[in-house]
Protein backbone atom coordinates (compact mmCIF):
# COMPACT_ATOMS: atom_id res chain seq x y z
CA UNK A 1 0.00 0.00 0.00
CA UNK A 2 1.75 3.42 -1.04
CA UNK A 3 0.59 6.76 0.74
CA UNK A 4 1.28 10.79 0.20
CA UNK A 5 2.26 12.41 2.74
CA UNK A 6 1.86 16.31 2.38
CA UNK A 7 4.06 18.10 5.08
CA UNK A 8 5.03 14.76 5.67
CA UNK A 9 8.69 16.16 7.84
CA UNK A 10 6.29 18.59 9.75
CA UNK A 11 5.84 17.82 13.35
CA UNK A 12 2.80 15.57 13.28
CA UNK A 13 3.30 14.54 9.86
CA UNK A 14 6.84 12.70 10.52
CA UNK A 15 5.37 11.11 13.43
CA UNK A 16 2.50 9.77 11.10
CA UNK A 17 5.12 8.51 8.46
CA UNK A 18 7.13 6.64 11.11
CA UNK A 19 3.54 4.80 12.32
CA UNK A 20 2.91 3.99 8.35
CA UNK A 21 6.08 2.60 7.52
CA UNK A 22 6.01 0.60 10.94
CA UNK A 23 2.53 -1.06 9.75
CA UNK A 24 4.13 -1.77 6.20
CA UNK A 25 3.23 0.96 4.02
CA UNK A 26 5.13 2.62 1.49
CA UNK A 27 5.13 6.00 1.82
CA UNK A 28 6.30 9.51 -0.40
CA UNK A 29 6.46 12.68 1.48
CA UNK A 30 5.80 15.99 -0.17
CA UNK A 31 7.42 19.17 1.52
CA UNK A 32 8.24 22.46 0.82
CA UNK A 33 10.37 22.46 3.58
CA UNK A 34 8.62 26.22 4.75
CA UNK A 35 8.29 24.95 8.10
CA UNK A 36 10.25 21.77 8.16
CA UNK A 37 14.14 20.55 8.06
CA UNK A 38 15.25 18.08 5.24
CA UNK A 39 17.51 16.42 8.59
CA UNK A 40 14.06 15.06 9.97
CA UNK A 41 14.38 12.24 6.82
CA UNK A 42 17.54 10.81 8.96
CA UNK A 43 15.50 10.69 12.28
CA UNK A 44 12.68 8.51 10.25
CA UNK A 45 15.01 6.46 8.78
CA UNK A 46 17.17 5.59 11.90
CA UNK A 47 13.82 5.10 13.45
CA UNK A 48 12.02 2.76 10.90
CA UNK A 49 14.91 1.20 9.13
CA UNK A 50 13.28 2.65 5.96
CA UNK A 51 14.09 5.74 4.12
CA UNK A 52 10.82 7.40 2.49
CA UNK A 53 10.48 8.82 -0.71
CA UNK A 54 10.73 12.66 -0.48
CA UNK A 55 9.83 15.19 -3.05
CA UNK A 56 10.39 18.73 -2.09
CA UNK A 57 7.89 21.29 -3.95
CA UNK A 58 5.54 24.04 -2.99
CA UNK A 59 1.76 21.99 -3.61
CA UNK A 60 0.35 25.75 -4.78
CA UNK A 61 2.11 24.47 -8.17
CA UNK A 62 -0.29 22.93 -9.61
CA UNK A 63 1.65 21.98 -12.32
CA UNK A 64 3.67 20.07 -10.27
CA UNK A 65 0.92 18.73 -8.26
CA UNK A 66 -0.66 17.52 -11.35
CA UNK A 67 2.94 15.77 -12.78
CA UNK A 68 3.34 14.34 -9.70
CA UNK A 69 0.19 12.28 -9.53
CA UNK A 70 0.62 11.33 -13.22
CA UNK A 71 3.94 9.75 -11.94
CA UNK A 72 2.72 7.93 -8.51
CA UNK A 73 -0.77 6.71 -10.31
CA UNK A 74 -0.81 3.93 -7.79
CA UNK A 75 -1.26 5.80 -5.05
CA UNK A 76 -3.66 4.34 -2.12
CA UNK A 77 -4.15 6.91 -0.19
CA UNK A 78 -3.33 10.89 0.97
CA UNK A 79 -2.70 11.73 3.92
CA UNK A 80 -3.12 16.09 3.79
CA UNK A 81 -0.94 18.03 6.64
CA UNK A 82 0.86 20.91 4.91
CA UNK A 83 -0.55 23.95 5.84
CA UNK A 84 0.25 27.25 7.53
CA UNK A 85 -0.43 26.83 11.19
CA UNK A 86 -0.05 30.08 13.72
CA UNK A 87 -2.90 31.53 14.99
CA UNK A 88 -1.03 34.78 15.71
CA UNK A 89 0.49 34.74 11.98
CA UNK A 90 -2.72 34.05 10.36
CA UNK A 91 -4.33 37.17 11.65
CA UNK A 92 -1.26 39.41 10.36
CA UNK A 93 -0.86 37.56 7.01
CA UNK A 94 -5.24 36.47 6.59
CA UNK A 95 -4.44 36.03 2.29
CA UNK A 96 -0.87 34.33 2.76
CA UNK A 97 -2.85 31.47 4.69
CA UNK A 98 -5.91 31.62 2.99
CA UNK A 99 -3.78 30.65 -0.27
CA UNK A 100 -1.83 28.29 1.32
CA UNK A 101 -4.10 26.04 3.00
CA UNK A 102 -7.08 26.55 0.75
CA UNK A 103 -5.54 26.30 -2.78
CA UNK A 104 -3.64 22.97 -2.00
CA UNK A 105 -6.24 21.65 -0.47
CA UNK A 106 -8.08 22.18 -4.04
CA UNK A 107 -5.44 21.14 -5.94
CA UNK A 108 -4.98 17.63 -4.58
CA UNK A 109 -8.88 17.12 -4.46
CA UNK A 110 -8.81 17.91 -8.25
CA UNK A 111 -6.17 14.93 -9.15
CA UNK A 112 -7.87 12.11 -6.57
CA UNK A 113 -11.67 13.17 -7.68
CA UNK A 114 -9.69 11.50 -11.83
CA UNK A 115 -9.58 8.33 -9.50
CA UNK A 116 -11.32 5.27 -9.55
CA UNK A 117 -10.93 5.61 -6.07
CA UNK A 118 -9.25 7.39 -3.41
CA UNK A 119 -9.16 7.72 0.11
CA UNK A 120 -7.88 11.34 2.07
CA UNK A 121 -7.32 12.50 5.61
CA UNK A 122 -7.22 15.84 6.06
CA UNK A 123 -5.69 17.17 9.22
CA UNK A 124 -8.39 19.60 10.75
CA UNK A 125 -8.56 21.21 14.48
CA UNK A 126 -10.42 22.14 17.20
CA UNK A 127 -10.21 25.40 16.45
CA UNK A 128 -12.95 25.06 14.28
CA UNK A 129 -15.42 24.51 17.20
CA UNK A 130 -14.54 28.28 18.31
CA UNK A 131 -15.32 29.15 22.34
CA UNK A 132 -17.83 25.83 22.74
CA UNK A 133 -20.77 26.13 25.00
CA UNK A 134 -20.47 22.65 26.52
CA UNK A 135 -17.72 20.20 27.59
CA UNK A 136 -16.60 17.63 26.39
CA UNK A 137 -16.79 18.81 22.89
CA UNK A 138 -18.62 16.26 20.73
CA UNK A 139 -18.75 15.92 16.56
CA UNK A 140 -21.67 17.33 16.20
CA UNK A 141 -20.87 20.53 18.42
CA UNK A 142 -21.89 23.54 16.75
CA UNK A 143 -19.26 24.95 14.35
CA UNK A 144 -18.74 28.96 15.63
CA UNK A 145 -17.41 31.74 13.51
CA UNK A 146 -13.50 31.36 13.52
CA UNK A 147 -11.33 33.01 15.74
CA UNK A 148 -8.44 33.34 13.12
CA UNK A 149 -7.71 32.76 9.66
CA UNK A 150 -6.26 29.73 10.48
CA UNK A 151 -8.99 28.48 11.65
CA UNK A 152 -11.26 29.27 9.46
CA UNK A 153 -9.10 28.14 6.94
CA UNK A 154 -9.55 24.27 8.59
CA UNK A 155 -13.74 25.13 8.94
CA UNK A 156 -13.38 26.46 4.86
CA UNK A 157 -11.20 23.01 4.05
CA UNK A 158 -14.03 20.53 5.72
CA UNK A 159 -16.54 22.27 3.69
CA UNK A 160 -14.79 21.53 0.65
CA UNK A 161 -14.12 18.24 1.33
CA UNK A 162 -17.43 17.16 2.06
CA UNK A 163 -19.15 19.49 -1.14
CA UNK A 164 -16.52 17.37 -3.29
CA UNK A 165 -17.36 14.31 -1.41
CA UNK A 166 -21.38 14.35 -2.40
CA UNK A 167 -20.66 14.73 -6.24
CA UNK A 168 -17.53 11.76 -6.08
CA UNK A 169 -18.96 8.74 -4.71
CA UNK A 170 -15.62 6.81 -4.61
CA UNK A 171 -13.60 9.77 -2.86
CA UNK A 172 -13.63 8.37 0.87
CA UNK A 173 -12.42 11.23 3.52
CA UNK A 174 -11.96 11.23 6.83
CA UNK A 175 -11.36 14.83 8.77
CA UNK A 176 -9.28 14.47 12.20
CA UNK A 177 -9.97 17.38 14.79
CA UNK A 178 -6.94 17.41 16.82
CA UNK A 179 -6.79 18.70 19.90
CA UNK A 180 -3.17 19.69 21.23
CA UNK A 181 -0.06 18.18 19.97
CA UNK A 182 2.63 17.58 22.37
CA UNK A 183 5.99 15.42 22.90
CA UNK A 184 8.35 13.55 20.88
CA UNK A 185 9.06 10.51 19.38
CA UNK A 186 10.48 7.64 22.25
CA UNK A 187 13.14 7.30 20.54
CA UNK A 188 14.29 11.47 20.43
CA UNK A 189 15.13 10.79 16.84
CA UNK A 190 12.23 13.11 16.07
CA UNK A 191 9.88 15.73 17.40
CA UNK A 192 8.27 19.39 17.18
CA UNK A 193 10.83 21.85 15.85
CA UNK A 194 9.50 25.53 15.80
CA UNK A 195 11.20 28.23 13.92
CA UNK A 196 12.16 30.96 16.02
CA UNK A 197 10.10 31.62 19.15
CA UNK A 198 7.93 29.22 19.95
CA UNK A 199 3.95 29.47 19.50
CA UNK A 200 2.95 26.68 21.48
CA UNK A 201 3.13 25.61 25.02
CA UNK A 202 5.73 22.85 25.54
CA UNK A 203 8.42 23.16 23.12
CA UNK A 204 8.27 27.19 25.28
CA UNK A 205 8.60 25.27 28.36
CA UNK A 206 11.64 22.90 27.08
CA UNK A 207 13.24 25.71 25.62
CA UNK A 208 12.79 27.89 28.77
CA UNK A 209 14.23 24.98 31.19
CA UNK A 210 17.59 24.48 28.50
CA UNK A 211 17.99 28.07 28.72
CA UNK A 212 17.46 29.11 25.18
CA UNK A 213 14.40 31.37 26.16
CA UNK A 214 13.68 33.72 29.39
CA UNK A 215 11.19 33.35 31.78
CA UNK A 216 7.76 31.45 30.32
CA UNK A 217 4.81 33.97 30.16
CA UNK A 218 1.18 32.32 31.62
CA UNK A 219 -1.43 34.10 29.34
CA UNK A 220 -4.04 35.20 32.41
CA UNK A 221 -4.71 33.15 35.78
CA UNK A 222 -8.42 34.85 35.96
CA UNK A 223 -10.56 32.17 33.89
CA UNK A 224 -13.44 30.47 35.53
CA UNK A 225 -11.45 27.75 35.84
CA UNK A 226 -9.81 25.93 38.81
CA UNK A 227 -6.42 27.48 39.02
CA UNK A 228 -7.56 30.79 36.65
CA UNK A 229 -5.80 29.44 33.77
CA UNK A 230 -6.47 28.54 30.58
CA UNK A 231 -7.38 23.84 29.83
CA UNK A 232 -6.55 22.17 27.14
CA UNK A 233 -6.55 18.61 25.93
CA UNK A 234 -2.94 17.77 25.22
CA UNK A 235 -2.64 14.77 23.03
CA UNK A 236 1.08 12.73 22.82
CA UNK A 237 1.97 12.72 18.90
CA UNK A 238 2.87 9.35 18.69
CA UNK A 239 -0.92 8.58 20.07
CA UNK A 240 -1.96 11.06 17.26
CA UNK A 241 -0.28 9.59 14.69
CA UNK A 242 -1.51 6.40 15.17
CA UNK A 243 -4.99 7.33 14.73
CA UNK A 244 -4.35 8.12 11.06
CA UNK A 245 -3.31 5.00 10.03
CA UNK A 246 -6.42 3.70 12.14
CA UNK A 247 -8.14 5.96 10.04
CA UNK A 248 -6.78 5.22 6.68
CA UNK A 249 -7.05 1.73 7.45
CA UNK A 250 -10.82 2.24 7.94
CA UNK A 251 -11.09 3.85 4.28
CA UNK A 252 -9.48 1.22 2.37
CA UNK A 253 -10.80 -1.65 3.86
CA UNK A 254 -14.54 0.67 2.94
CA UNK A 255 -15.72 0.55 6.64
CA UNK A 256 -17.18 3.94 6.97
CA UNK A 257 -20.62 4.39 7.93
CA UNK A 258 -20.49 7.29 4.80
CA UNK A 259 -17.92 8.52 2.19
CA UNK A 260 -17.53 11.73 4.83
CA UNK A 261 -16.65 11.29 8.37
CA UNK A 262 -14.98 13.28 11.20
CA UNK A 263 -13.42 12.31 14.29
CA UNK A 264 -12.06 13.83 17.29
CA UNK A 265 -8.84 13.31 18.31
CA UNK A 266 -7.79 14.22 21.57
CA UNK A 267 -7.46 12.39 25.50
CA UNK A 268 -10.81 13.62 27.01
CA UNK A 269 -9.06 14.93 29.68
CA UNK A 270 -8.22 18.82 29.99
CA UNK A 271 -5.28 20.29 31.54
CA UNK A 272 -4.53 23.99 32.70
CA UNK A 273 -1.25 25.66 31.98
CA UNK A 274 -0.29 25.18 35.20
CA UNK A 275 -1.11 21.77 35.33
CA UNK A 276 1.53 21.09 32.42
CA UNK A 277 4.15 23.07 34.21
CA UNK A 278 3.72 21.07 37.12
CA UNK A 279 4.14 18.18 34.91
CA UNK A 280 7.13 19.09 33.26
CA UNK A 281 9.01 19.85 36.71
CA UNK A 282 7.85 16.61 38.21
CA UNK A 283 9.59 14.84 35.02
CA UNK A 284 12.43 17.03 34.84
CA UNK A 285 13.69 18.32 38.07
CA UNK A 286 13.58 21.51 37.24
CA UNK A 287 12.14 24.60 37.88
CA UNK A 288 10.26 26.92 35.88
CA UNK A 289 10.25 30.15 36.22
CA UNK A 290 7.29 32.19 34.62
CA UNK A 291 4.97 35.27 35.20
CA UNK A 292 1.53 35.95 35.17
CA UNK A 293 0.89 37.76 31.54
CA UNK A 294 -2.09 39.71 29.85
CA UNK A 295 -4.83 37.23 28.67
CA UNK A 296 -4.00 36.50 24.67
CA UNK A 297 -6.80 37.91 22.02
CA UNK A 298 -8.17 34.48 20.54
CA UNK A 299 -7.76 31.99 23.67
CA UNK A 300 -10.97 30.12 24.42
CA UNK A 301 -11.35 29.17 27.92
CA UNK A 302 -11.42 25.47 27.78
CA UNK A 303 -11.40 23.24 24.88
CA UNK A 304 -11.20 19.51 25.25
CA UNK A 305 -12.75 16.28 23.76
CA UNK A 306 -15.37 13.80 23.73
CA UNK A 307 -13.24 10.82 22.23
CA UNK A 308 -16.27 8.50 22.47
CA UNK A 309 -17.30 8.48 18.64
CA UNK A 310 -13.38 8.06 17.69
CA UNK A 311 -12.61 5.17 20.49
CA UNK A 312 -16.03 3.04 19.62
CA UNK A 313 -16.16 3.40 15.68
CA UNK A 314 -12.26 4.01 14.66
CA UNK A 315 -10.78 1.40 17.72
CA UNK A 316 -8.70 4.10 18.47
CA UNK A 317 -7.62 4.97 22.00
CA UNK A 318 -5.28 7.72 23.42
CA UNK A 319 -2.84 6.07 25.49
CA UNK A 320 0.14 8.10 26.75
CA UNK A 321 -0.30 10.08 30.18
CA UNK A 322 0.86 14.12 30.48
CA UNK A 323 3.57 13.37 32.21
CA UNK A 324 5.29 10.48 29.56
CA UNK A 325 4.11 12.90 26.89
CA UNK A 326 6.67 15.64 28.89
CA UNK A 327 9.00 13.62 29.59
CA UNK A 328 9.72 12.76 25.53
CA UNK A 329 9.34 16.55 24.87
CA UNK A 330 12.43 17.01 27.67
CA UNK A 331 14.44 14.16 26.25
CA UNK A 332 14.04 15.66 22.35
CA UNK A 333 14.91 18.75 23.76
CA UNK A 334 18.15 17.89 25.40
CA UNK A 335 18.94 15.80 22.24
CA UNK A 336 18.75 18.72 20.21
CA UNK A 337 20.77 20.56 22.37
CA UNK A 338 23.80 18.02 22.25
CA UNK A 339 23.33 18.44 18.50
CA UNK A 340 23.72 21.79 18.31
CA UNK A 341 26.93 21.97 20.50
Amino acid sequence: MKVLVTGGLGFIGSHTVVELQNEGFEVVIIDDCSNANEDVLEGITSITGTRPLFERFDLKDKNRVKDFFNRHDDLDGVIHFAASKAVGESVEKPLSYYENNINTLIYLLQELKNKEKACFIFSSSCTVYGQAEKLPIGESAPIKPAESPYGNTKQIGEEIIRDTCKVNEHLNAISLRYFNPIGAHPSAEIGELPIGVPQNLVPFITQSAIGIRGELSVFGDDYPTEDGTCIRDYIYVVDLAKAHVVALQRLINEKSASNYEVFNVGTGKGSSVLEVIQSFERVSGKKLQYRIADRRAGDVVAAYADTTKANKELGWKAMSTLDGAMDSAWKWEQKLRLKTH
